[in-house]
């Protein structure tokens, strides 16, 4: 069996029809949901694209990886995906992005060349990479920076499109009433359309490539198809620019209470330049149209993949997961981006389609055990065969919510976020080491927990699931904070570090200095059975009579 590991970058929960949007349809989405089992109750390990995708890479906490922010480098020597599925005998390929951070300095200091097979996968979070774009390639006053040279660039190079850095002035731009460039950096542009033919932009052109691989590909391999959209610049070429408009724009999902005693965090966050934006509506009203048709664009594009696997009769041994980074809060809760724990932010989409007869009884099923990216490794290291090393993966196999059973489970989801790079971290006068937050959340109360000496915030989602009611601002549930502060505890206390030693090998090194006859602290021999002292006893070999 292959596995198509898809991730959407920012793409919410609930804008996906088979999630219930009332007027988002997304028909190839809800085929795979059809097909498989969603996963309703699905959370990230943070809400940010670097950290989050190095859980999601490595199957283990942020606070177990360290790469706990956008560029922070994955140190060298973590084990990731690609180390156990190759172990298992799958082939691990990266076709977009990763938003991967090289250790260079851990490699200069291992002798590690990136030129060298060892140093590449060290290089690019354990993956062989087909092809690797990161997207937003931006000017700015210190010029154009490509670090890597953008292949997209290149291609719409070769597709006739000019300049040094057509992404930008053509893929995410379009053309104002002047003829001059309408940037979709800015979001009054994100109603206009692409100045791009569809067929050439992002999505449609990482789908090709991702058929490219296929078409190659002799061994069995997990591919990590990773899409730049929905993610912003909000721009999206025609038709999909004008596909709806501010009658399919929602309400924002917040309330005054939300200001009141806010929590200092969630106040400076409530306060920086993107939530101030997306408090407009005129914001709002212009970018939610645009963030639905890249949707819609990318829901398209997962409809050219299945037809070309059930074309070339791929379908029937291909898993399929579509899941996404994080999400976008869109104006929810006075905020935009992502970062904080509210379900808009840290809440992902996962779908996971197994084509094995024993996967028959739960398709089209949903499921809501609270599941965390981190499970995602595990579960194609089972799916491919191989032994799911847990003292080293900190996720939970979900084959068997996929077979039908219902294996003991996880009382809670753990999110981090380290927020100490950020303008919000200076406002709030923090020293890096304090600017670090932690969710828990249960399935129905959802604590967030915050370093720097400040009060915890709750929420009770079943009575408040909008989220608005902070009840820490008040003393009625002290227990279920105590409760949920025990549970972080417990998180905090767990095995995490010990990764060169499996349970079973610690097992089987009991008794073994015993048997090479390493016997201290022995009274008379009589502790041990007696083939462990069978070599001391008997007749002295000579006496020892001096020189």
């Amino acid at each position: 069996m292959n596995i198509l590991f898809i991730m959407y970058d920012q793409l919410r929960f609930d804008y996906l029809g088979c999630a219930g949007h009332p007027h988002l349809k997304t028909p190839n989405f809800d085929r795979v949901a059809r097909m498989g089992v969603r996963f309703t109750n699905a959370y990230v390990q943070s809400p940010i694209c670097g950290a989050s995708r190095m859980s999601f890479y490595t199957g283990r906490y942020v606070s177990s990886h360290g790469a706990a922010w956008n560029g922070f480098p994955l140190r060298v020597g973590e084990l990731t995906m690609g180390d156990h599925l190759r172990a298992a005998g799958m082939d691990c390929w990266l076709i977009g992005k990763t938003h991967m951070k090289a250790d260079k300095d851990g490699m200069k200091r291992l002798g590690l060349s990136p030129d060298s097979m060892i140093g590449a996968r060290q290089a690019e979070c354990g993956f062989d990479v087909w092809i690797r774009d990161d997207g937003l390639w931006g000017y700015g006053p210190d010029g154009y920076y490509d670090e890597k040279r953008s292949p997209y660039n290149e291609y719409l190079k070769s597709r006739g499109y000019a300049g040094e850095n057509p992404w930008a002035d053509f893929a995410n731009a379009g053309i104002d009433d002047e003829g001059g460039i309408a940037s979709g950096w800015m979001f009054d542009n994100a109603d206009k359309p692409a100045n791009i033919s569809e067929k050439d932009s992002e999505t449609p052109w990482l789908t090709a490539r991702t058929i490219d691989f296929i078409e190659e590909q002799t061994a069995p391999w997990c591919a990590h198809v990773s899409y730049i959209k929905p993610h912003w610049p909000y721009i999206v070429p025609a038709p999909y620019h004008d596909m709806f408009s501010q009658n399919h724009v929602p309400a924002a999902c917040r309330h005054e209470v939300e200001r009141e005693d806010a929590h200092p965090v969630f106040a400076a966050y409530m306060e920086n330049r993107i939530a101030a934006a997306f408090q407009r509506d005129e914001v709002r009203q212009k970018v939610i149209p645009a963030y639905m048709g890249l949707i819609r664009q990318c829901d398209d594009q997962l409809g050219v993949l299945l037809r070309y696997l059930e074309e070339t009769d791929r379908l029937k041994d291909t898993m399929i997961v579509l899941t996404s980074d994080h999400g976008d809060y869109l104006g929810d809760h006075w905020l935009g981006e992502k970062d904080l724990f509210h379900d808009p932010s840290v809440k992902i989409p996962m779908i996971v389609y197994d084509p094995r007869a024993e996967a028959d009884s739960t398709r089209g099923t949903t499921c809501d055990a609270l599941v965390e990216s981190i499970d995602l490794a595990p579960t194609f290291v089972e799916a491919a065969g191989g032994t799911v090393a847990d003292n080293i993966l900190e996720g939970r196999s979900l084959l068997p919510w996929l077979q039908g059973e219902t294996p003991a489970w996880r009382d809670y989801a753990i999110s981090e976020f380290d927020y100490s790079p950020t303008p919000q971290a200076v406002k709030l006068g923090l020293d890096p080491k304090d600017c670090r937050l932690f969710m828990v959340f249960d399935g129905r109360y959802k604590l967030m927990h915050a370093e720097g000496g400040f009060r915890p915030m709750l929420f009770d989602l079943k009575e408040d699931p909008e989220e608005f009611h902070d009840l820490a601002k008040g003393t009625a549930h002290k227990g279920e904070i105590e409760r949920l502060y025990a549970a972080l505890a417990e998180w905090g206390r767990r095995c995490a570090q010990r990764v060169t030693r499996s349970d079973d090998d610690i097992r089987g090194m009991r008794g073994r200095s015993l048997r090479r006859g390493i016997l201290p602290f022995l009274v008379d021999g009589s502790e041990v059975p007696e083939d462990l002292t069978e070599k001391y006893r008997g007749p002295a070999l000579q006496r020892y009579t001096g020189d």
